[in-house]
């Protein structure tokens, strides 16, 4: 979507602008949020417009292997959440919130992380019907990027 005619959306759904109406969530994956991810925020932010800002870094970075299984790899993901952080800082916006598809069993759906699972490590505990989720492991490591990352904000917020 542009960012033109994501102002028109956030219009037509919010013509109020009344705060807390609305969540944008990006799922942009990895690759893209550098490119992706600034002119939405500038658009939304010039134009005074009041929305929670939330990253989905698990549907943009989905992946379909060789023999069909369907997985993500943990750096994308790490990657994706990272920049958004960063992102949001570096435009004066905030990121309000994170959706993550986790689960607090040891399963092997998501390539890499702590244990840096591969392709063959999938067939050990893939449990999913749906989509991929990240392990207890997993979510742990991206638990502790966002509690760094919501501190520096927060430092940064203090200090300002």
């Amino acid at each position: 979507m542009k960012p033109d005619q994501l102002l028109r959306i956030i219009e037509v759904l919010n013509p109020d602008n009344e705060a807390g109406r609305l969540t944008l969530i990006t799922r942009m994956g990895a690759s893209k949020i550098d490119a992706e991810l600034p002119p939405h925020l500038k658009a939304v932010k010039s134009e005074g417009k009041r929305v929670l800002w939330c990253c989905d870094p698990m549907h943009g970075n989905g992946e379909t292997l060789a023999n069909g299984v369907k997985t993500r790899r943990f750096v994308n993901i790490r990657g994706e959440l990272d920049r958004a952080f960063d992102i949001h800082a570096a435009h004066g916006t905030r990121l309000g919130g994170v959706h993550l598809e986790l689960t607090g069993e040891n399963v092997t759906e998501c390539l890499g992380g702590a244990r840096d699972l591969n392709e063959t490590d999938l067939a050990r505990a893939y449990k999913s019907t749906v989509d991929p989720r990240l392990n207890y492991e997993q979510s742990l490591e991206l638990a502790m990027l966002i509690v760094r990352k919501r501190g520096a904000v927060s430092s940064v917020s203090s200090a300002g």
